[in-house]
């Protein structure tokens, strides 16, 4: 895919400030030619009112196929499971009725009620880690705090192994941090191949020993009379297990370092506890933890923003660029723990509207107010501009985050 402009979405560079640029952009190409083939064009939307659209939009799809007239879409050929499934197949890259089928199957263990069973547990393990780096007096949030929680929280509700969390982590952050370079992707391939056995392994082992727990159940459930096939367990499974803690992990991340380097927004929160919901919202809009969607197909001839989308045309959607929006957002460069006006788009509109928010939800709650609350003193230990960002298309996390308290 041959660029149209220098604009590099995956560089840690750009991402640790992304938003003059996306400012610049909404005010005078907000629907911008990002990149051009001979084939088709992409397109990348960094205005609210836009994204908002178009995220609800039936006409933008997620299957390329759907963008050809049904006499024209040929059969999707039977072939073994192998472990480019895991990226091309998920949940996330299916239009309904496929989608339907597979999000009713997993949306029941992420219901709000659900998560909120869950409460307890994850303050414990968050209380776990605390008291793992207490007595260092400094610690690095991301590695010892914001990649362990959520990882323990699903690799529980999964029903996996404690053992396996650190390479399930590994696997998963060096497969994210390879999206949309070719080259580091094609690398990434040894830890997508051992992940795809893992996977494998974990449905059989569940197959021979069932248990009270997610993958289980999941094994074990029926959507109109169909189970899901191994395909679509092992896919599954792969996206909750990423999803559900890499995204929350940049969250957590993103959010300490907001507060740590807005000590009036710190020192509100430190004060009035209460204030933790409308702080959480406000981090996922500040420094969403995904810079786009995921990507779109427009299935028709489309006008948006003066620009002619053409049927087969892809589109990526800014979320980071959408939630800093001057037109959507009172002051929208400005951190505001208070916030009221927040719909924020961090996960997503529509359909594909993020499975785990809820308890992505709760675990930032949950870990920011303990970590004021245990560490009123806490600091950063480096000066911030020195903090690196991971690469990759999608992720917009720290790689570190050191702290002394």
């Amino acid at each position: 895919m041959s660029q149209s402009t220098k604009l590099n979405l995956n560089s840690p560079i750009f991402k640790a400030n992304p938003y003059p640029t996306f400012a610049q952009l909404r005010a005078t190409d907000p629907v911008h030619l990002y990149a051009s083939t001979a084939e088709h064009k992409t397109w990348l939307i960094t205005r609210y009112k836009d994204a908002d659209a178009i995220l609800r939009d039936d006409r933008f799809v997620k299957e390329r196929r759907n963008t050809l007239p049904p006499e024209e879409r040929a059969p999707i050929p039977e072939t073994p499971p192998s472990p480019a499934d895991l990226m091309s197949l998920m949940m996330t890259d299916f239009d309904p009725p496929t989608h339907t089928r597979l999000r009713s199957l997993a949306n029941l263990s992420f219901t709000p009620r659900m998560v909120e069973q869950r409460r307890e547990r994850i303050q414990q393990i968050t209380d776990e880690l605390i008291d793992g780096v207490e007595a260092k007096g400094t610690m690095d949030i991301i590695e010892e705090f914001a990649f362990p929680l959520p990882m323990r929280v699903i690799a529980e509700m999964l029903g996996v192994p404690a053992e396996d969390s650190v390479q399930l982590h590994v696997w998963t952050k060096t497969i994210a941090d390879a999206l949309g370079d070719p080259v580091a992707f094609q690398q990434a391939g040894v830890q997508l191949q051992a992940f795809h056995t893992y996977l494998h392994d974990l449905i059989e082992k569940k197959r021979r020993n069932p248990a009270d727990d997610l993958a289980t159940r999941l094994i074990q459930a029926e959507s109109e009379g169909e189970h899901l096939s191994k395909r679509e367990l092992m896919t599954m499974i792969f996206l909750l297990i990423v999803a559900g803690h890499d995204t929350t992990a940049s969250m957590i991340g993103n959010s300490m370092l907001a507060l740590l380097t807005h000590p009036d927004q710190m020192n509100l929160l430190r004060e009035d506890p209460s204030l933790i919901k409308s702080a959480v919202e406000e981090f996922l809009r500040y420094r969403s933890p995904f810079m786009q969607a995921t990507f779109r197909w427009a299935r028709e001839d489309i006008q948006i923003g003066g620009k002619q989308i053409r049927c087969g045309d892809g589109i990526l959607v800014s979320l980071a660029a959408a939630n800093h929006d001057d037109e959507a957002f009172v002051d929208a460069e400005h951190l505001d723990i208070t916030r009221r006006e927040n719909a924020h788009l961090a996960f997503g509109k529509g359909i594909h509207y993020c499975i785990g928010a809820p308890l992505a939800r709760m675990e930032g709650q949950i870990a920011i107010g303990s970590l004021l609350r245990r560490f009123p003193a806490i600091k950063l230990s480096v000066d911030p501009a020195t903090l690196t960002w991971r690469p990759g298309s999608i992720a917009l996390g720290l790689n570190h985050l050191p702290v002394s308290f």
